[in-house]
């Protein structure tokens, strides 16, 4: 049953239930609302999958909202799921959510709606994929993919199944809004240059194997990634990329440069108003005339991985005002999960569509690439491929383990 259909009036809800009167059903205050709630049948039932550090944020945020009835968790780790689910329990004061371990039993239930997914990277691909076919809507922590290929698949599984996929960057506009705003006011004349300043990529992990913990599904949590044995350093959702959680490990991100990359880089593409293209080459530091890694757009427009300089910093062209553009902004009440759940009902475009935050994380996945092979790279950004460059487009993507291949 799709959520425009469950979605009754008031009206419609009362008028079902008093034509119900003979039989033994009770019709509780909750259930009809009250207190700034919608009545359970407006209500937008939501799961969960991977509830730790940016999991556990967007559970309460989404379980902070009225106009959402939580009613899932899905953990690998047994622990994180027992909080969670007490978190939960404890905001209804009922029993109610579940716990998966599998998220496939999850996306099998029929009356959710949408879930919010922020496992480790590696994993975001499959899963949105899976929650669009399912006929779920999905918001996903960024970085949203750890391939630009992955990234195309889950804006084409959005588009196939009508399905609203938002992306998680907050930062993008609730950091980089005033600057942004600027552009968009003509105020900086037309954009030559953007410095940004983050982190580096990921790296191969070579930490040795302990025993794994009872109540951690090791293998689920590696899932499509190479099998590498247990080692905490692996397992920890830590935001620093210093070698002590995942975030620093090619198998499972792309390191500093998406982690960061997909607030701050998108921060800039936003600002400059090329949040649905890419650049058209991508230029490594030499150690003499290239300070930075440099992405050319088609438009002229330069912008620098530049660490250690700045933070998204905008050079226009002085003494030239440009005309204004309105500039989008989040829809509804309440932020990026505001926005989100505002889609849902609306069936509009959220402000950070899957297709805006694919194209920010692949800017980055090209960065990294370009790192690798330390050699200048042609891309075509319609295509999606570097032309006449096998080499480079063979880290275009990755080989996942079975069975969680993207078919």
């Amino acid at each position: 049953m799709t959520l425009k259909n469950r979605l009754w009036t008031r009206r419609q809800f009362v008028a079902s239930a008093t034509a119900a009167a003979a039989a033994p059903y009770v019709i509780t205050s909750t259930a009809l609302g009250g207190e700034g709630r919608p009545p359970a049948s407006e209500r937008i039932v939501m799961g969960g999958i991977g509830i730790g550090n940016m999991g556990s944020g967007d559970l309460g945020a989404f379980l902070g909202r009225n106009e959402v009835q939580y009613v899932a968790v899905c953990e690998v780790r047994q622990g994180a799921a027992q909080t969670a689910k007490k978190r939960v329990d404890d905001r209804y004061k009922n029993s109610d959510c579940q716990i998966y371990r599998d998220f496939r039993d999850l996306l099998a239930r029929s009356d959710i709606d949408a879930v919010h997914i922020a496992t480790p990277d590696h994993w975001h691909a499959v899963m949105v994929v899976s929650a669009c076919r399912a006929g779920k809507d999905v918001y996903c922590q960024k970085p949203e993919s750890l391939t630009v290929r992955e990234g195309r698949r889950m804006v084409e599984a959005a588009r196939r199944y009508g399905r609203v996929v938002s992306g998680g960057s907050q930062r993008v506009l609730d950091d980089y809004g005033q600057i942004a705003q600027k552009c968009w006011n003509g105020e900086l004349g037309t954009i030559k240059e953007v410095f940004v300043n983050i982190g580096g990529p990921s790296v191969p992990c070579t930490l040795g194997g302990e025993p794994v913990p009872p109540d951690v599904d090791w293998d689920l949590w590696l899932g499509p990634a190479p099998w590498a044995p247990y080692h905490p350093y692996r397992l920890s959702g830590t935001y620093s990329i210093n070698g002590t959680g995942w975030r620093s490990w090619k198998d499972y991100s792309g390191g500093g440069m998406t982690d960061w990359g997909a607030h701050k880089f998108g921060g800039a593409m936003f600002a400059c108003g090329v949040m649905d293209q890419g650049p058209v080459e991508v230029i490594p530091p030499n150690g003499k005339d290239v300070q930075y890694l440099t992405f050319v757009f088609a438009n002229g427009l330069r912008m620098y991985h530049s660490p250690g300089k700045g933070n998204v910093d905008v050079v226009g062209t002085p003494n030239e005002q440009l005309p204004p553009k309105e500039m989008p902004r989040y829809k509804g009440q309440g932020g990026i999960y505001g926005d989100f759940l505002h889609c849902v009902k609306t069936r509009e475009k959220p402000f950070r569509d899957i297709e805006y935050a694919h194209r920010t994380v692949s800017l980055c996945h090209l960065g990294n690439i370009c790192y690798e092979l330390k050699r200048p790279l042609k891309w075509d950004p319609i295509k999606e491929v570097f032309p006449s460059d096998a080499e480079a487009n063979r880290l275009l993507d990755r080989a996942k383990r079975e069975p969680w291949i993207l078919s």
